[in-house]
């Protein structure tokens, strides 16, 4: 059973509501951050899908990243933070300190929030675009590495380094006995809990709708949220984890072609409409000029990359599902809520 109250940040959405299940699962009082309380009933019904029905075990708190109201409330009482929330936009943002700023000053936020409530640790949800980026590298990343930010890099990836940059340095000069642990998850699939999911899992869904025409020649990561819940878990309460980064990953990168014939290998028809067609490298560079999402892949056309999650293995006991069965889950869940376009 869970010992104590543990807040998680961003609870309404997709890791959030999974780490929200996990914590409940595993006996413990959550209270989670939401902007504002018509964003109840979203983490209530994502719960439900879930199969858990919180009852007292799960309370609100409204706080926003780019504020500083709110937030000695949220961490009042509690033991351990998990800090889920960030944003992550399925295109291009207009400046990219509309990602920036909200992903650095909300980490800032929430750790000297904690830190004045007496929190004994935090685990920050980061991501592989802070350690694999702005580089090319003929081995696996591991957590030793960091994204150069010298070279060019799209505005999310900048940042999820700044952001946790932020954090290890804020540790380090203010953090007192507050103590940090991160987590840096590769792309994020896995069971969706309902319509409002994540640019990862959107990617499936535009694969299993036949809206994608071809499929770049670019390779990433995948693990299933469950697992990445079940990570920060791991973070959030081993003794180990005080001051290290974990990767993680489920084997090796996937090329986007590996994963639509994975699904449409193992989904039946409801995998009838993904394409299996490689654009040439000139196509998408072509449509990359109009489009600001296609900008974003043609920076990683044909740049292979890879990851291992060996330290968080062998120093936590985590053991993940593998990549195709988080790929699979998450279209076998988008085909159970009906998020998928009718078929004629």
């Amino acid at each position: 059973m869970g010992d104590g109250l543990v807040l998680v940040t961003g609870g309404s959405g997709f890791l959030g509501a999974h780490c929200i299940l996990s914590l409940l699962n595993a006996g413990y009082r959550v209270r989670t951050t939401v902007r504002s309380a018509k964003r109840e009933a979203d983490v209530l019904a994502m719960l439900k899908v879930g199969g858990v029905e919180p009852g007292d075990a799960l309370s609100f708190a409204y706080a926003d990243l780019m504020s500083d109201k709110g937030w000695p409330e949220a961490v009042a009482g509690c033991r351990y933070v998990l800090h889920v929330a960030s944003p992550f936009p399925p295109g291009v943002p207009k400046h990219e300190d509309d990602l920036i700023v909200p992903a650095r000053e909300g980490a800032l936020r929430v750790l000297r929030a904690a830190r004045d409530a007496g929190v004994e640790r935090v685990v920050l949800t980061s991501s592989f675009a802070a350690i694999g980026y702005g580089q090319v590298a003929g081995h696996p990343f591991t957590e030793e590495n960091w994204t150069d930010l010298s070279q060019k890099v799209s505005a999310y990836v900048k940042s999820k380094t700044l952001a946790e940059r932020a954090a290890w340095d804020f540790i380090d000069r203010e953090g007192g006995s507050l103590e940090l642990a991160v987590v840096n998850p590769v792309g994020i699939f896995g069971p969706v809990l309902g319509p409002d999911h994540s640019t990862s899992t959107d990617f499936i869904r535009r694969l299993m709708d036949g809206e994608m025409p071809g499929l770049p020649r670019m390779a990433f990561g995948v693990v299933d949220v469950r697992d990445v819940a079940d990570l920060h878990l791991r973070a959030m309460t081993n003794p180990a984890a005080r001051g290290e980064r974990f990767l993680a990953i489920s084997g090796d990168f996937m090329t986007m072609l590996e994963i639509a014939q994975t699904l449409k290998a193992r989904l039946g028809n409801a995998g009838s409409r993904i394409t299996t067609r490689v654009l040439p490298d000139w196509l998408v560079r072509i449509v990359g000029l109009f489009d600001g999402q296609a900008a974003q892949i043609v920076t990683e056309l044909d740049k292979p990359r890879n990851a291992t999650s060996a330290k968080a293995v062998r120093m936590l006991g985590w053991a993940p599902r593998s990549r195709e069965d988080a790929l699979v889950a998450t279209g076998e869940s988008l085909v159970r809520l009906g998020l998928l376009k009718k078929t004629n």
